[in-house]
This record gives C-alpha cells, sequence and structure tokens, in this order.
C-alpha cells in the first residue's frame, strides 16, 4: 500500500534560501521541526559557505525527488585569483601562487573553453565514494585521491563583473548555468590554471535549481516567523509536490482507477492514453488535477510506480453499477 502523509505534518515543495554558514542538512532540520513534518528530501545539496535555491520535498512529495536529480543549476560564483586552496574553496588551506597579472579580457577569453560538454576532475574534497570511503576523508588524512574526470555540461559561463582593487589578487564574479553534477569549484580552479596562476571559489549562491528560482525562495526567518503563526502560515510556502514537473505528461485518474493504483494494480484509464509517452514516466492525477502518484504504459494500460498517498476504497456510488 502506498504511504500516507506524516500526521499533521505538511505536503508540498518548498523552495527555501539557504543562508551562508548552516549545512543543508541544518536547513532540513530546522524545515522539519518548523514544519512538524518528519519526512522531507532536498534536491541537491549546497556547501556550507554557499547560499541560494535549496528546493525542499515534503511529506509525500519526497517520493518525487529523484525527479529532479538531473535539474540543471544556475550559480553566480566568486572567484579569487592569486592563490590555490586545498579544497578548491575558502574553507581550504591557501597556497599564494605568483602569476601573471590578469584582466578583464583574458579571463573572459580563458572563460569560453569551459562552454559546453568538458571534462572535469572533482576536487579531492568532495563527497564521492573511493573503495567504499569519502574522498574528503581520505584527503582530510592526507592521502587525496586522484578521481576520475566525469562529463558535465556548461550552457553559459559568462563573467558579469571583475575587480582589481589588488591587482595581484583580482576577483572575478561569473554566472554559469550546468548540468547536475558539475562542481563549480573545479570550474574555479581550472580556470586559474588556465590562466597560469592559482584560483578558488570565494563565494557561491544557487540563483536556480531546475524551475525553482531565487526570487520565489523563502527566507529561513519569514519561515520561523511563519510557525509562530502555526501550520497553516507554513502551509502557504508551500507549492504542489509535483511543482517544476511540467515535462511529464500528466493523465486525470477516476476515483476507482486511484484507488486500484494504490493497491498495485494495472490502470485501464477511460480516457484512453492518447499522446502519452510510451517509454517514460506519467503523473497521475485526481479529477481535480492533484497528483496521487507516478505511472508508466505498459502494453494498453498503466503501471503504477509510485503512489504518495493511500487512498480509500471510493464511495458507493462511484463504484460500477453503485
Amino acid at each position: 500500500m502506498a504511504r500516507r502523509p506524516d500526521p499533521d505534518g505538511l505536503e508540498g515543495v518548498l523552495v527555501a534560501a539557504k543562508p551562508p554558514g548552516p549545512t543543508s542538512h541544518d536547513v532540513v532540520a530546522l524545515v522539519r521541526r518548523l514544519s512538524g513534518t518528519r519526512r522531507i528530501g532536498h534536491g541537491g545539496t549546497l556547501d556550507p559557505f554557499a547560499s541560494g535555491v535549496l528546493p525542499l520535498f515534503l511529506g509525500g512529495a519526497t517520493r518525487l525527488v529523484e525527479y529532479h536529480l538531473g535539474d540543471r543549476k544556475a550559480y553566480r560564483a566568486t572567484i579569487c585569483f592569486g592563490s590555490s586552496s586545498t579544497t578548491d574553496d575558502l574553507d581550504g588551506e591557501l597556497t599564494p601562487i605568483l602569476g601573471p597579472l590578469l584582466d578583464g579580457e583574458s579571463v573572459r577569453t580563458a572563460l569560453e573553453q569551459f562552454r559546453g560538454e568538458i571534462q572535469q576532475r572533482p576536487p579531492a574534497y568532495s563527497a564521492i565514494q573511493v573503495g567504499g570511503r569519502r574522498a574528503y576523508s581520505l584527503a582530510r588524512e592526507g592521502a587525496p585521491p586522484v578521481l576520475a574526470e566525469r562529463t558535465v555540461t556548461i550552457d553559459e559561463v559568462d563573467l558579469v563583473a571583475w575587480n582589481t582593487d589588488d591587482p595581484a589578487r583580482p576577483i572575478a564574479i561569473v554566472d554559469i548555468a550546468c548540468s547536475a553534477g558539475t562542481y563549480i569549484r573545479a570550474i574555479a580552479r581550472d580556470l586559474g590554471e588556465a590562466l597560469g596562476t592559482g584560483a578558488y571559489l570565494g563565494a557561491l549562491i544557487r540563483t536556480a535549481s531546475g524551475p525553482f528560482r531565487l526570487d520565489q525562495a523563502v527566507s529561513l526567518d519569514a519561515l520561523r516567523a511563519a510557525a509562530v503563526a502555526g501550520p497553516a502560515a507554513v502551509a502557504a510556502f508551500l507549492l504542489p509536490s509535483d511543482a517544476g514537473l511540467d515535462s511529464i505528461p500528466a493523465i486525470r485518474l477516476t476515483p476507482v482507477e486511484i484507488s486500484d493504483a494504490a493497491m498495485g494494480r494495472f490502470v485501464r484509464p477511460g480516457g484512453g492514453l492518447v499522446d502519452l509517452p510510451p517509454d517514460g514516466p506519467i503523473r497521475l492525477q485526481d479529477p481535480d488535477g492533484r497528483i496521487v502518484g507516478i505511472g508508466r504504459i505498459v502494453g494498453r494500460r498503466i503501471a503504477p510506480e509510485k503512489m504518495l498517498k493511500g487512498v480509500n476504497a471510493p464511495p458507493a456510488d462511484l463504484l460500477p453499477g453503485g
């Protein structure tokens, strides 16, 4: 049977604005306490020093997190030149590097090599598993692993500001739009190497995660204030559980069909399967357009894959012959 929402908990998507300092786990723990909702997932970790969009999925919406894992991301990165970092960001040990004096035009030109599909070597201080252990654990023990390069896609990489108040340690502000799994720290590191100097990530703001954007994100202070007013005030910040999944086709089911799907039965919708993809996920909705699950077409029927909530038997007047 499908799981029911947490008792008295909330269900939906909360686009949180993470501030610098707390970990993503800290934000999840705070929202769990403020919302009274035990099950919460997030759509991509942000490092503690980073800020910006952190989509949170509450209650039954956690069952849809996997459909957001491939969401493209957008960032505003502050890249500091003149030093390298053991972690490729400001939290690591910095080593000054004497390199050439840089100008904005040379940085803009160097950024072009990062546009499109590229091979990227993840930072040694990352959560990638190496022989059953996290890479950052090995690095902290003085044995940083050499990680294999991976393919990532950079859709946009644009220099938006250039500061040379300290000519030996200039700073670039760069807007980046990229595929999931891209390390912005690695772009900073590799940009410095391409320019014959050192560079590290000094600050990072995630401005978008898939369709969720910073201008719609809710601050933690606003959430705290809403929690004082009660659950309804917190619920007002929530988007529907399938927010951001508009690219997945949807079909509305009758109450009887929803009940069958909740019990794991294949469903043959009365409205047919016209214009639905034969090999992709399909959002299953109730008659009012609210998502109740995800399914796929098998033959001429829909096989339920995930159901967001338990569904009771429909009223007798909705049953065949009722």
